[in-house]
């Protein structure tokens, strides 16, 4: 079996091209070279539109899931586009987004596993940083709550967990299915439970009939 068969059971690309050694002599890696394929017009990263290209920048590298405790690495030299409505702009690429150096599908096992392990833990088993880490599960949140299904929320339950030393708190909404729908606000005031109102909308908060929370006056 080639590695190029495992990679494209992970995420299939028709563009794998050729897998070499990279990294030191003590800690080697995988370095998988991608190619756009031949008829392909560079899409823009601003509007997702076919554009003409402008020029190409220098290769960069994507870090992929690790295979075999070894590190893999995606090279690609991304185009530029010409585009009419938003300038000049680098391709967008299906495996990552923006200026991350980290593949959507290892950001998306790194947040899998931060589900289980503290986010220092997931770092050291599979050798990547804090930051990596931390932007995989930003990337996870940002997604679940662009996503999240608010219609018909009946009951919802309110807690609030401490933020920094000194009693600073911050106020945490969350449905009868234990998702929690954001950050009401700072604090234990009444202000911050009316946040709830504002986050989800007054047509969606008017449908909740019950609300579960600590005895405190507000």
């Amino acid at each position: 079996m080639q590695v190029k068969t495992i990679l494209n059971r992970v995420q299939k690309f028709k563009s794998y091209m050729n897998v070499s050694w990279g990294g030191r002599a003590d800690v080697p890696e995988l370095e998988v070279e991608v190619a756009e394929r031949a008829n392909g017009r560079s899409l823009c990263s601003g509007c997702g539109r076919p554009r003409p290209g402008y020029d190409r920048l220098p290769a960069r590298r994507f870090e992929y899931v690790p295979l075999w405790g070894i590190k893999v690495f995606l090279v690609y030299a991304p185009r530029r586009v010409d585009c009419q409505d938003c300038g000049v702009r680098v391709e967008r690429m299906p495996w990552a987004s923006g200026k991350h150096r980290l593949t959507e599908v290892y950001a998306w096992f790194l947040a899998r596993w931060a589900r289980r392990l503290s986010w220092k833990e997931v770092a050291g088993v599979f050798d990547a940083s804090w930051d990596s880490v931390f932007r995989a599960v930003e990337m996870a949140v940002e997604w679940g709550r662009a996503h999240q299904d608010l219609s018909g929320i009946q009951a919802i339950g309110i807690d609030e967990i401490s933020r920094q030393r000194g009693h600073r708190y911050l106020r945490w909404p969350t449905r009868s299915t234990r998702t929690v729908n954001g950050c009401c606000g700072l604090g234990k005031s009444a202000r911050s439970r009316h946040c709830w109102d504002f986050s989800v909308g007054s047509a969606r908060s008017a449908g909740v009939k019950y609300v579960c929370s600590d005895m405190w006056k507000p």
